[in-house]
């Protein structure tokens, strides 16, 4: 090769990239999973950083009081409304639906389904928002019992401000399936950013005028303009047109009816957590604002290490159930339990150390003083107490989920929500605030351990061969790690001054550390071990003589895209985050070709009926 050549060819080598880097920001762009999985993953930290922006904004300009606690109780009723419709699951439900019917050639049918769906939704959203705008002054008092009268009032002023925008939530998850089902993630996964905008904006403009009410008029327009609208026209551009429809029978829509009914039956303790919560705290101006504010950022680490985790383990999980792989299926679980599990615990003992600078850091500024960063703080300890039974639960939820079975889950759940009410009844009396969180810590356990019971009496996931020698190792490095960056933050004191908690921040992050990693080297742990060969599976593709569908053609193997933890880790009702995973369908024009004939076989097995739910 001549000189020129070569020249030539590293001149052209960054228009190409700069060309395929284009190519991937097209709305009508059809992703490979790891060009999904990297747009998501970034979308995910600018919309996370934005949150932050967002609530560090509210934090300083009305601080933590009552009306900001009146603030935060009223998206309740709504998040209640979106949960017994199983909104969060809506695009859980319909992408499995249409990517099924799209490898079968039945996308018309599908489609007819999404519309019969939606109709049906809007009717019963018509109905209950009409109701509940009428009974929220009435409804809201037994909710909140120790609410003053003005709280009460300004609560039922921007829960019927916010009601409305559950129609915009729920066509646009709708409207987001219909493009995920495509592999088409760049406008699912980048309206979040403008739902955080929209409240910040409406913040500015209008907080002098209406107050905290402003951020309420935020939120529905967030919700238009991103979730709603953008993805409307793209699923438009997309060859979807919405049309009103009632035709019932289709198969589709009975599909997705019996996959909802036990999403929307079922109370979830993911649900409940808050609403037990702002109860009991409704006596005490601030605390319900100091309680959401430490919960915002415990979903930092849960977000990376639960739901990211649960999302992506999911295709993997279902291939093996749907291929009869129970061994391979259930050491799969056990090793992402224990690799997850191992390092929520180290992560626990940076955030028991950390919590006071990180809070004080991130949000303390205009009205949240140095008290509310102390009291915060003590909460978010005591919330990460439990981050490692979060974590997992997600993935013994996603297990069932993978093996065709939403009720079992659903069902236990349930029970364990209603017997968790008398723990924080009890908790409360004794301990305060404090008390509700460590309720919460109990209950996230004992909902996690009666999945993990029940897998393993069913044979599914047994609990006997999780790796405990290793979790063990683990938590007693995470003990030496954490009692070393403890005692270091107790030398460092802080006195309300950003260069305090930086400097305490890094000292403490260091001290954590080094310990952290001396005591996995001195141990022999296997830690890093079960993360490498996790990024070696997620990056190749299976062999084509084994390849199967990620998602099953059953009924019931469903692909959470966002799930309905994703709004109960946020909060606010409309900030959904979305996931990657490989989809069931036509298989792209720039897929090499042994791909292409896995995919074919999967439908050739899917249409034969080998895989069942």
């Amino acid at each position: 090769m001549s000189i020129a050549t070569t020249l030539s060819a590293f001149a052209t080598a960054p228009k190409a990239r700069l060309s395929r880097i284009a190519g991937l920001l097209r709305p009508l762009h059809e992703h490979t999973p790891i060009s999904a999985a990297m747009l998501l993953v970034s979308a995910l930290c600018v919309s996370r950083l934005l949150g932050y922006v967002r609530e560090a904004y509210i934090a300083s300009v009305f601080g933590a009081g009552a009306y900001t606690d009146a603030y935060v109780a009223a998206f309740t009723l709504p998040d209640t409304l979106s949960y017994m419709l199983a909104a969060g699951a809506v695009s859980v439900t319909v992408t499995s639906i249409l990517a099924r019917y799209r490898a079968e050639n039945r996308e018309e049918v599908a489609q007819q389904g999404v519309r019969v769906m939606m109709t049906v939704i809007l009717m019963i959203l018509a109905l209950g928002i009409t109701v509940l705008e009428l009974t929220a002054s009435k409804i809201e008092p037994y909710m909140f019992p120790n609410f003053t009268p003005e709280q009460l009032k300004l609560c039922a002023r921007i829960t019927r401000i916010l009601l409305p925008g559950k129609i915009f939530y729920y066509f646009g998850g709708a409207y987001a399936a219909v493009l995920l089902s495509r592999r088409l993630f760049l406008v699912p996964s980048t309206v979040p950013l403008l739902y955080n905008v929209c409240i910040i904006l409406s913040g500015i403009l209008a907080a002098r005028r209406f107050g905290i009410t402003s951020l309420a008029f935020g939120v529905v327009a967030g919700l238009f303009i991103g979730p709603f609208f953008l993805n409307a026209i793209c699923a438009r551009r997309a060859g979807f047109h919405f049309r009103p429809s009632l035709d019932i029978h289709n198969p589709a829509f009975r599909e997705w009816v019996r996959l909802s009914v036990p999403l929307g039956l079922g109370i979830s303790i993911l649900m409940a957590d808050s609403l037990y919560q702002r109860y009991f705290a409704s006596g005490s101006p601030g605390d319900i604002s100091r309680l959401y504010y430490a919960r915002q950022l415990f979903t930092v680490p849960l977000g990376i290490l639960g739901q990211t985790a649960g999302q992506a383990s999911l295709p993997f999980f279902a291939r093996l159930y749907g291929e009869k792989r129970s061994k391979e299926f259930g050491a799969t679980v056990n090793k992402a339990v224990t690799g997850i599990f191992t390092l929520s615990t180290l992560s626990t003992a940076w955030f028991m150390a950390a919590a006071l600078p990180v809070v004080d850091l991130i949000y303390r500024r205009g009205r949240f003083e140095f008290s509310d960063s102390q009291h915060t703080a003590v909460y978010l300890s005591c919330f990460s107490l439990a981050l490692g039974f979060w974590a997992i639960q997600v993935l013994y939820a996603r297990a069932f989920f993978a093996a065709g079975d939403s009720l079992t889950p659903m069902v236990a759940s349930t029970i364990v929500t209603i017997t968790a009410f008398p723990i924080y009844a009890v908790m409360f009396r004794m301990f305060s605030i404090v008390g509700l969180v460590i309720a919460s810590d109990i209950a996230i356990v004992l909902d996690t351990t009666v999945l993990a019971v029940l897998l393993h009496r069913r044979h599914l996931v047994r609990a006997t061969e999780l790796c405990w020698r290793e979790i063990a190792k683990v938590a007693i490095v995470a003990g030496f790690a954490g009692l070393t960056a403890w005692g270091v933050s107790q030398e460092l004191p802080l006195h309300g001054s950003r260069a305090d908690d930086l400097i305490a921040l890094g000292m403490i992050s260091l001290a954590w550390a080094g310990t952290a990693l001396l005591g996995i080297w001195l141990t022999g742990s296997q830690l890093l071990d079960y993360l490498k060969p996790a990024r070696r599976t997620l990056s190749s593709p299976p062999a084509p003589e084994n390849s199967a569908p990620l998602m099953a053609p059953s009924s019931h193997h469903i692909e959470p895209l966002y799930s309905q933890t994703s709004k109960e880790n946020n909060d606010h009702f409309g900030e959904a985050e979305y996931c990657s995973a490989d989809r069931v369908g036509e298989p792209s024009q720039t897929e090499p070709q042994e791909h292409r004939s896995a995919t074919d076989a999967a439908k050739t097995r899917s249409r034969s009926g080998t895989f069942r739910g």
